[in-house]
């Protein structure tokens, strides 16, 4: 035998060794893996188990979170917790003084109360800690209301948070009413396990929750499986997922990670309370978008929206970069100081320079920049990484907040779009021009596009808009939150271009681009057949705010027209949405939402209840008042809803939509004079909306008033020349005026922009006889 093949033999014998041996091991093994098994089966659902359970392990962790602002979020009221002058401190605002008292070891507060009058009010919880602090005044049917005035921790002082606004008792902002409702607007995030316990029927509150401030199970879940996981001996723990623990949240990728944070720190709606899910995000809520009034065009913070909707516009998320790259998830202090925070990742030779900032270092002989409002950046400030790229705002009216856009400085945008920039943040007292100037000269001249055009443009309503959103819509490399804002922009666009875009977004892969699709068709005045071929492919869309928007689409349609089963998930989908409405039932926007609802359903007494309750909670939400109007009015009611749309524009007389819709109701009166009189406030308002102009010509077409009516009518044509209602509009009141030859130019253009109908060639025909 060979040496070669004894090798052969003697490998096989081992191999055949190997295999014979390793069968008993395999099968204690399997042994092993079933008992493991079958012992993790036999855990239960986790339940909220509360901190202390978990010190013993992670003791390390507990100490960096102890003292945090997690820790801090909210606490009860006592000699420790409160950081306040409760020794019979004063403020006085608008004429009222408040007085901030202790007594037999308790707080309290004497200011006016919920019916303009001065009363007592015992403080039983501190809200926060740095750099302010709230206190929280306990009402009937389970409220706590937040006050509005707090104290200012870096100042000692006690400061209003609204200090230039006038704010009555009636008013939603009154720290008595629904603006500063703790069950509502705050609970939701300052504690753990919250359970809202919100009663639409009865208007009272039952919230709970399992501990008072934001701890450990609050981001990783009812910990309870953990723990008996973990009080097992070693070797006996079962090989369970995620060791026992209800949410992940290791080894996660960068928007995983953000979704989950975003829970709390995000501008948005909550669909019910917080399970915990590691789903889609639009499973348990809905984002805030990048609208007006609360974001610049270009998506810088404008009004108090937190973090999640400008990170998600920064390269930094789009290149997986963390929150927990930044920030300490446990004492969420950031995790370097000032430059090198940065230069974790960024070169310090190419961007720690002042060839590259242009500024001078700390150290370095210079004076400092004051502001009029009383700000000072020191020499070295601009040569901060925070400064140029992450310029904050105050909230609150003392917390500052970095933008977490972390953008490059665009002064040209400001030039162009009325956008801040983090160069005259700085340089109040240079122009916006005199920044690009030197951008210019440093950087050089060129610029990349950038959404916020389009954005702005969107919002001044300039020509070719529509195109502008849907290209920014249909453009798969900006982020997500700008395109789903796109989507949602076309809402005032609501033609053939615009449905065609949002039925593509329809099917996208993201579902804030699905959501904000199927909710702007909603506000479009769909047939009945689109309204089926949009929607009920969403019915069965796995996650839940899409579902709901579906469900609303098709409230209007007849319910026979559904397939069994369609009707079953429209069904189930449409208790999703009551569900969700119901939980922020609350707030004037979900009962105006239930109204439309109700209204679309067929049902004008439950839509008539909801927009009462929505304008009752807030007397200046004008939307449900316009729509209470609508609703009258299709009733027949229209001094009634004369009335409520008469409140709605005296409080709001910025919203020509307002002064719109009341002209429209007038002229349905026949009250003509003073139907014109707001149509023409409305069309001075929206020059870009040619219906209004049009409406508003023929209104004083039928009176007579025939150059005026010409002039409204012309406007309209120049907006939309190629819109066959208004050259047929104005064709014919040429043709009233015996003016032919300006007739025969109009529907000369009838046949040019719609050769294929033949009311222009008629009329042409027509005028060309008559001038005969």
């Amino acid at each position: 035998m060979s040496e070669d093949l004894k090798k052969w033999e003697i490998t096989g014998i081992i191999a055949l060794l190997i295999i014979i041996l390793a069968i008993p091991f395999y099968l204690v093994k399997e042994d092993i893996e079933k008992k493991k098994k079958a012992s993790s089966e036999t855990l239960p659902v986790s339940t909220f188990v509360g901190r202390q359970k978990c010190i013993d392990c992670h003791k390390p962790e507990y100490d960096k979170w102890e003292n945090s602002h997690h820790d801090l979020a909210m606490d009860v009221a006592n000699e420790t917790t409160v950081l306040a002058d409760f020794n019979n401190a004063t403020f006085e605002k608008d004429g009222i003084v408040s007085k901030f008292y202790k007594k037999d070891e308790k707080f309290f507060v004497h200011t006016t109360g919920p019916d303009g009058k001065l009363d007592d009010f015992e403080i039983t919880h501190t809200f926060g800690a740095y750099p302010l602090q709230q206190y929280l005044v306990p009402f009937p049917g389970g409220r706590l209301q937040c006050l509005t005035i707090a104290w200012d921790v870096v100042k000692k002082k006690w400061y209003h948070l609204y200090p230039d606004q006038d704010i009555p008792a009636d008013d939603w902002l009154h720290w008595t009413r629904q603006a500063q409702n703790w069950n509502g607007m705050c609970a939701e995030c300052h504690s753990t396990n919250l359970i809202k316990g919100y009663d639409q029927n009865t208007d009272t509150y039952h919230t709970t929750f399992s501990e008072i401030d934001v701890s450990c199970e609050a981001c990783h879940g009812p910990a309870s499986q953990h723990v008996q996981w973990a009080q097992m001996p070693e070797m006996a723990r079962p090989d369970i997922e995620n060791y026992g623990l209800v949410v992940k949240t290791r080894d996660l990728n960068s928007r995983d990670l953000v979704e989950l944070c975003a829970r709390c720190h995000a501008r948005r709606s909550f669909l019910g309370d917080y399970q915990h899910p590691q789903t889609d995000i639009l499973d348990h809520m809905v984002p805030q978008l990048l609208t007006e009034g609360l974001y610049f065009p270009d998506g810088q913070i404008l009004e108090e929206v937190y973090v999640y909707a400008s990170f998600l516009q920064s390269k930094m998320y789009n290149n997986n970069v963390q929150c927990s790259d930044c920030h300490d998830v446990h004492s969420l202090k950031r995790v370097k100081d000032g430059n090198d925070l940065c230069l974790q990742c960024h070169r310090a030779k190419v961007y720690d320079s002042k060839e590259h900032h242009f500024h001078k270092q700390k150290g370095e002989k210079g004076d400092p920049v004051k502001l009029a409002d009383g700000t000072v950046f020191e020499v070295g400030e601009g040569a901060k990484c925070e400064q140029c790229h992450m310029p904050g705002r105050y909230y609150m009216g003392i917390d500052y907040r970095p933008d977490h856009s972390i953008r490059v400085p665009r002064p040209d945008l400001s030039v162009a779009d009325k956008t801040p920039n983090a160069c005259n943040r700085c340089h109040a007292d240079k122009t916006s021009q005199w920044s690009v100037e030197y951008m210019n000269k440093w950087y050089g001249q060129t610029r990349k596009p950038h959404y916020g055009t389009a954005m702005a443009a969107a919002r001044e309503g300039k020509p070719d808009t529509v195109d502008i959103l849907v290209q920014t819509a249909d453009d798969v490399l900006l982020p997500v939150i700008v395109r789903a804002t796109a989507v949602y922009m076309l809402i005032s666009y609501p033609e053939e271009k615009s449905i065609r875009a949002l039925e593509r977004a329809l099917a996208d892969d993201e579902s804030l681009v699905r959501h904000s699709a199927i909710r702007t068709l909603n506000r479009f005045p769909l047939h009945e057949e689109q309204r089926l071929r949009f929607a009920v492919p969403l019915l069965y869309d796995p996650v839940k705010a899409v579902r709901m928007e579906a469900a609303m689409c098709l409230s209007p349609v007849s319910g026979n027209i559904l397939k069994e089963n369609e009707r079953k998930l429209f069904e189930a989908a449409l208790n999703e949405y009551k569900d969700a409405m119901a939980y922020t039932g609350d707030f004037p926007q979900s009962r105006f939402n239930l109204g439309l609802l109700y209204a679309s359903l067929g049902d004008p007494n439950r839509a008539e209840k909801h927009y009462k309750k929505s304008i009752a909670m807030d007397d200046l939400f004008y939307p449900a008042k316009v729509n209470l109007a609508m609703l009258y009015n299709q009733q027949g009611f229209n001094d009634k809803a004369e009335v409520l749309l008469k409140q709605a524009y005296e409080a709001r007389p910025d919203m020509p939509d307002l002064a719109y819709s009341l002209g429209l109701l007038l002229a349905e009166k026949n009250e003509l004079a003073e139907a014109i009189g707001y149509l023409k406030i409305a069309a001075d308002g929206m020059p870009e909306r040619a219906r209004v102009h049009y409406n508003l010509g023929l209104l004083l077409q039928s009176r007579g008033q025939l150059p005026e009516a010409e002039k409204y009518l012309h406007h309209a044509l120049n907006v939309e020349p190629d819109n066959m209602d208004y050259l047929y509009a104005m064709a014919d009141h040429y043709m009233k005026r015996n003016m032919l030859k300006k007739a025969s130019l109009i529907a000369t253009q009838m046949v040019l922009f719609h050769p294929d109908d033949r009311l222009g060639h008629d009329l042409l025909s027509l005028i060309n006889r008559l001038g005969e």
